[in-house]
This record gives structure tokens, C-alpha cells and sequence, in this order.
């Protein structure tokens, strides 16, 4: 009985150079069976590599999309709830890759920021004027 199903052996060359390209997606063991198998099937060392970088090319693609995807202002009429929580309370959108929402975020920080301290200087004057 094979311990993947489906097992390594079965599965179609694309399949194996998939997982041979995406290592770091795939158990170790799995990684090794598709590669032997890859050498009984005498697929060249060449498409391999193809595999490999086409894999790292993807990767990087989709860390480049993630980092320049920023907030848009159907994101607020469409899901405001949501929307206004990750701004204000999610503190790891840097560090998660999300460049251009951690610029944002920042940004509006700061303007809420100000409107709340304008709003309560308000207030303040306001009640003065009062007393």
C-alpha cells in the first residue's frame, strides 16, 4: 500500500514536476519519489530545472501581486465592516508581504487620528464656551 494517494508512480509527469518545481510545498519523501521516478520515466534534467524555475518565477509573481495589492474604495462601500477592522486592528500586514495596506493602514491611522483629536479639541472649546 502506498503511503500518497495517489501514489507517486501513478501520477501523470506534469504532476511530478510539480511537485519536484514546489519542494517546499510537498513532504520530503514525496519530493525524492517523484524525482527517482522522474529518472525511471527518463524525463530530462533540462525540464526539471524549467519546473524549478517556473515554480521560484510563480512564487515571486504572487508575493509581488500580494505586496502591491492595496485597499479601494469598494472595499469600504461593499465590506466597510471588515474593511475598518483590518485597518485598524490587523498589525501584521507588513510583515505578511502587504506593502502597499500597511502604507494605507498607516495613513489612515493617522487621518482617524486626527479627527478624533480635532472631534474631542471641539469639545473641549465647545464646553468652555459653555461654562
Amino acid at each position: 500500500m502506498s503511503e500518497f494517494i495517489p501514489p507517486i508512480k501513478d501520477r501523470s509527469t506534469d504532476e511530478l514536476l510539480t511537485i519536484v518545481g514546489n519542494p517546499d510545498g510537498w513532504n520530503k519523501k514525496a519530493v525524492l519519489l517523484a524525482k527517482k521516478e522522474l529518472e525511471i520515466r527518463n524525463i530530462p534534467t533540462k525540464k526539471i530545472e524549467t519546473a524549478r524555475y517556473l515554480s521560484k518565477k510563480r512564487k515571486t509573481l504572487e508575493a509581488k501581486a500580494i505586496a502591491n495589492e492595496g485597499y479601494d474604495i469598494c472595499d469600504f462601500i461593499l465590506r466597510p465592516v471588515p474593511t475598518l477592522f483590518e485597518l485598524l486592528f490587523a498589525w501584521e500586514l507588513k510583515k505578511d508581504g502587504r506593502l502597499k495596506k500597511a502604507k494605507q493602514q498607516k495613513f489612515f491611522r493617522i487621518i482617524l487620528l486626527l479627527i478624533v483629536v480635532g472631534r474631542l479639541a471641539y469639545l473641549y472649546i465647545k464646553n468652555q464656551i459653555l461654562i
